[in-house]
């Protein structure tokens, strides 16, 4: 399919990722999937690449190049090649948008030239164990002590991706209380450093997919942080959550799309190669309706994916734009994966096999950053309904 989001220093990067990912990722990539995380001296390779500092402006040791486009050119090649580079990825995707947007410069002196050499690893920490998506909801605190020098901060997180690695987690805690009128107010962002006294690393998750990843459970106990690691102003960090996830659920909806199109290609490749009755898979026609009309919802989901990205780097995709686009690419490939995994037969259930991988990493993607519910929520309500 004609695309035009691309252009020539695009497709460089994307040869130099991907002739990366053959040497230095495929190979391993087996050992990290059963250890549960990818290792921590992968990171520095990763920011030796370039990678963490894309966005990053120039004086912090970045590109200060003001694109996503290099992201999705991951999400594609990542999938393409059946791997991914586990919990880093809420690094640059859902952390850097927040420090580039609300960090003092002293604070982005202190950690931007860490986040883009790979020294000081960022996660972020919102989902709380009895919340879920009811961010409002929730009961971290971070109290400021008698000098106001510290917030003390309590509380538990759970589901945080890179949290097991993290050298600094940027923390949602409510520093006061809600309004009658509005259960929103009262969260502020710390940005916390995992080596305080009182700050813990509790269960490594065991998840049904995204096994490289490693998501885990934190718990604060009278974390003292010093108050010059509160990102942007107090009691204004629910307002902070919603501007950044437009550019969350792209990425979200990028990576599906990006996942049903390698889909496509594993289960071309499979039943070229694979013999029943004397002959191909892919000479039935059967095989070749499904793979055809597979690759045209793929087909779709791009078109979808690129108009977001467009909008996205021209600063003008929405947030109801963001719901569709997730909303469509996640279904999507949730439809396109199963259908391919059939066509594996009972080797699409083996895990050696991508798809079956594929599969099982999907799935997620219609509930993190917002469930396809909460999607059509917010489509709905941009409709007047």
């Amino acid at each position: 399919m004609r695309r035009t989001v691309f252009n020539e220093d695009h497709e460089a990067f994307r040869e130099t990722l991907r002739e990366f990912l053959a040497a230095e990722v495929v190979p391993n990539y087996d050992e990290w999937l059963h250890a549960g995380e990818v290792p921590r001296e992968f990171y520095k390779k990763l920011a030796e690449l370039g990678l963490f500092g894309i966005e990053v402006p120039e004086e912090y040791g970045g590109a200060g190049i003001d694109s996503f486009k290099f992201a999705a050119i991951q999400y594609e090649e990542t999938t393409r090649a059946g791997v991914s580079f586990g919990g880093s990825g809420v690094h640059v995707a859902l952390c850097l948008p927040y420090l580039l947007k609300l960090a003092t410069a002293e604070q982005k002196q202190r950690w931007l030239p860490s986040f883009v050499s790979g020294d000081m690893m960022f996660a972020i920490a919102m989902t709380e164990p009895g919340t879920g998506s009811d961010l409002a909801g929730m009961s971290t605190t971070a109290k400021l002590t008698e000098d106001g020098k510290h917030y003390v901060l309590n509380g538990a997180k759970t589901f945080i991706t890179g949290g097991v690695l993290a050298d600094r987690v940027i923390v949602c805690a409510r520093t006061s209380p809600a309004k009658p009128d509005d259960r929103r107010f009262g969260i502020s962002l710390l940005v916390v450093d995992t080596k305080l006294p009182g700050y813990s690393v509790g269960r490594k998750l065991d998840k049904l997919g995204l096994k490289t990843s490693d998501t885990a459970e934190l718990a604060f106990q009278d974390v003292l942080v010093p108050v010059e690691d509160l990102l942007g102003e107090e009691n204004k960090g629910f307002s902070y959550l919603g501007q950044n996830l437009p550019q969350e659920r792209l990425g979200i909806a990028y990576g599906a799309y990006a996942q049903a199109a390698a889909a496509v290609e594993f289960a071309k490749q499979y039943t070229l190669e694979r013999k029943v009755f004397g002959q191909s898979v892919a000479s039935f026609q059967n095989t070749k309706f499904e793979l055809a009309a597979c690759q045209a919802e793929v087909d779709a989901a791009q078109a979808v994916a690129d108009r977001a990205l467009e909008a996205l780097d021209a600063g003008e995709l929405t947030a109801a734009e963001a719901a569709s686009a997730k909303l469509f690419c996640t279904e999507v490939a949730h439809r396109v994966i199963d259908r391919c995994l059939q066509l594996h037969g009972g080797y699409g259930f083996i895990n050696e096999y991508p798809i079956a991988r594929l599969y099982a990493d999907n799935r997620v993607n219609r509930i993190y950053g917002g469930t396809s519910e909460v999607m059509k929520m917010i489509i709905a309500k941009d409709m007047g309904l």
